[in-house]
């Protein structure tokens, strides 16, 4: 893990320890979050990773103060709804490039959703005012913009599914399955450092995959086991798979 995000975190539980108060870091990936959920600092503190909205990939890190338990009601997150024609297929790319255009940190920028006519993006709240008052195009497209969304959100990934059978539960057996290749290449994907479960990165091939894993391959998408495998006539596990697309 990155020292300067170790070191930041230590800060946000100290001030927060010495304040009472909510001290922040953000926004991680979700690879950051897990690694930072391991760090024994956090053992008996009240934290949180909040994103805006309850399926946020990219989320603050909140050390919560004695008197607080959620972070729904601290002005942590804000959000920006863009609306455009339907015809201007504007992508997650085009709005980061806008944003980083205007100087702001990639930590400041949460989850951007994007769909046909409408984005919704996730900001830190002390930048969200910049944003709505420095916006007018996107990839050269014209934008109009306000504070907040409606629902339903639009989806961050399709997920389709999909059901393949396995020897074992071994990682290499089920990432050679998932994508559709050989052992030997899974082999080579896993001893790579290519593939992360539960969002952090495993390079043993022996490891054993449990239900209800995120699998994300480098490369290749990431993956949603099953919350109970099931076993086939000739004793192979069948893995109703999730993908998203």
């Amino acid at each position: 893990m990155e020292q300067l995000l170790i070191a930041k975190i230590r800060d946000a539980l100290r001030l927060k320890n010495n304040a009472d108060t909510f001290k922040t870091v953000g926004f991680l990936s979700e690879s950051q979050a897990a690694e930072v959920s391991a760090l024994s600092e956090l053992k008996g503190e009240k934290y949180i990773f909040y994103g805006g909205y309850e399926e946020a990939q990219r989320r603050f890190f909140v050390a919560l103060p004695s008197w607080c338990d959620t972070a729904e009601n601290l002005d942590i997150v804000s959000s920006v709804t863009f609306t455009y024609r339907d015809s201007d297929k504007l992508s997650h790319r085009d709005f980061l490039g806008t944003f980083m255009s205007l100087g702001i940190n990639r930590e400041c920028v949460g989850d951007i959703l994007c769909s046909n006519g409408k984005t919704v993006a996730f900001f830190d709240s002390n930048v969200a005012e910049y944003i709505v008052s420095q916006v007018t195009k996107v990839g050269g497209v014209g934008v109009t913009i306000k504070k907040g969304y409606t629902l339903p959100l639009p989806t961050l990934n399709e997920i389709k599914d999909f059901t393949v059978t396995v020897a074992s539960l071994r990682l290499d057996c089920v990432v050679a399955s998932l994508i559709g290749t050989s052992r030997e290449k899974a082999k080579e994907i896993i001893t790579d450092k290519k593939v992360s479960v539960n969002s952090l990165m495993v390079d043993k091939l022996t490891y054993i995959v449990g239900e209800n894993a995120k699998i994300s391959i480098k490369g290749y998408g990431r993956f949603i086991l099953p919350s109970e495998f099931l076993e086939s006539k000739k004793g192979r596990v069948i893995l109703n798979y999730s993908k998203y697309v």
